[in-house]
């Protein structure tokens, strides 16, 4: 994956203004399913925390994804008790539909969400947000398995927890410590962005959104945080395992193939403003060098297996262009895409075709390196054979890195347009509404998303800096006419395959 900034990524984060603007900075997002009993608590609970101990505007929008209980009553009972609060009902269920489809939504830079058990203790909160106010960080989680956390559950739920995490590390090699503690904040430039290469609409929609920002290169946070399980809980353990380990399987195998755009999430480099008129950035070259130091090591240990399964029923000669020939293949696939971030099947065959080449000259160079050998010896020991064909493939390893950076997989205009000729760039140009007249927001149907342009810069006021003008506050359901209406919002699917049925959750 590339390191280096191109046309299409992100703006470099820049820190909130401190100013109480008209839009809240952060918007807290409760998504419920059947929650009728612990709703009110919870949100008056969260209400007087972030009243008591938050510096800046907020929001905290109650995501009720189809219950069949009272809670839509308790929702719309609590938005008109509490000027700050805001409720959405969705029809259809699943946490990642309902967090997906209010933060889509949403106009405050800052996004958060918190299950509605409050496992998590609420002084985390604006250690959490923090370096996301700050333009430190992009996203921002709980972790319950750092050191300095504190947890309260039973074994059962310590030992899946952890199992899945190593799981996680092991097959997507995330470094994060906790993918489903709910307790978790974004950025909205980021989730402008991330949020419609997420599939999936239920319990592992939180690991998805970590996986491919981590993957991205965008700065995760983690605050230790003090949790203690909620024994009430109504999460179907079995069946959320199964259709993570579904998820973690789907992730990883569009992952291996490059079918997402992660470079569509790059930064660019330095987010200091000092930095930004850095010219000539060195492209990843200390990133490349390892990747292709690890894809090197591990071709030539599969070239001298080919090479001892040949030998046993040919000559020397054939075995090594035999065995030469199958790992060049193997090599250039493999740095085209961990290597040099190549993604896609487009410029596949050249890349291979300019990888024969340079395969030719490893074979003039190691082909050669045998001949001087079998001219010095009638009869040379196969580790001597397999100690000089060591020598010249590091000889050759050295040309080929050349090679492949500088003709294979080139940078031809600075900007990284040859390689990411094959890619196709998701946009996503989300509604903002203003939620403070409760007036109920024009949704339009997406359908697949299409190559768009250049992500936009960050305008030199952000949407929720109103200077100069004067903001008139308005309580929830009040128009600004002074009329009173109901202002639950009826939202519409974000993606085209929300509206399949079968959710159990």
């Amino acid at each position: 994956m590339r390191t280096d900034s191109s046309p299409g990524t992100l703006p470099a984060r820049e820190h909130l203004p401190a100013g109480n603007a008209g839009t809240p900075v952060l918007d807290v997002v409760i998504p419920v399913y059947n929650e009728e009993k612990d709703l009110g608590p919870c949100v008056l609970r969260l209400h007087e925390h972030l009243k008591r101990t938050f510096p800046y505007a907020y929001r905290i929008t109650i995501a009720d994804n189809a219950s069949t209980d009272t809670t839509p009553q308790v929702a719309r009972k609590l938005e008109a008790e509490i000027a700050e609060v805001k409720s959405f009902r969705l029809e259809q269920k699943g946490r990642g539909r309902a967090l997906r489809t209010v933060w889509s939504a949403s106009d405050a830079p800052i996004l958060a969400y918190m299950d509605v058990d409050l496992s998590t203790d609420l002084n985390a909160l604006l250690p959490l947000v923090a370096p996301l106010i700050s333009g430190h960080s992009d996203l921002a989680i709980g972790s319950r398995l750092a050191r300095s956390s504190r947890v309260v559950r039973g074994a059962k739920r310590e030992f899946i927890s952890r199992s899945y995490n190593l799981i996680l590390r092991g097959s997507l090699q995330a470094r994060f410590s906790d993918a489903q503690c709910g307790f978790k904040a974004i950025r909205r430039d980021v989730a402008q962005v991330l949020l419609p290469l997420i599939e999936d609409t239920g319990w592992f929609f939180d690991t998805e959104m970590l996986v491919l920002a981590e993957r991205a290169g965008l700065r995760i946070h983690e605050v230790p945080v003090d949790w203690v399980d909620d024994p009430n809980s109504t999460v179907h353990i079995a069946k959320t395992a199964t259709d993570d380990l579904k998820g973690v399987w789907r992730v990883g195998k569009a992952l291996a193939t490059g079918a997402l755009p992660l470079d569509r999430l790059a930064r660019p480099f330095g987010d200091d403003p000092r930095d930004r008129d850095v010219q000539d950035v060195p492209k990843g070259l200390a990133r490349q060098l390892v990747g292709f130091c690890v894809v090197g090591g591990l071709s030539t240990l599969f070239y001298l297996v080919l090479y001892s399964l040949f030998r046993e029923f040919s000559g020397s000669q054939i075995a090594n262009a035999l065995a030469l020939l199958v790992s060049a293949v193997a090599n250039t696939a493999a740095n085209r895409r961990l290597t040099f971030g190549v993604r896609g099947r487009g410029g596949a065959v050249r890349h291979q075709a300019q990888g024969l080449v340079v395969f030719g000259i490893g074979l003039a160079l190691t082909s050669g390196s045998l001949a001087a050998l079998n001219a010095a010896s009638s009869d040379p020991a196969h580790s001597t054979e397999l100690a000089v064909l060591i020598a010249a493939n590091l000889a050759a390893t050295v040309l080929r890195f050349l090679l492949f950076r500088a003709w294979v997989f080139p940078d031809r205009d600075g900007s990284g347009t040859d390689r990411q000729e094959s890619m196709v760039v998701a946009t996503h140009t989300p509604s903002s509404p203003t939620y403070l007249t409760g007036a109920p927001v024009p949704h339009q149907q997406q359908g697949p998303y299409q190559p768009q342009g250049p992500l936009p810069q960050r305008p030199a006021h952000p949407p929720y800096a109103q200077n100069g003008t004067t903001t008139t506050q308005f309580r929830a359901g009040e128009a600004a006419d002074g009329t009173w209406r109901d202002s639950t919002m009826q939202l519409q699917p974000v993606r085209p395959h929300d509206t399949e049925p079968g959710d159990p959750r």
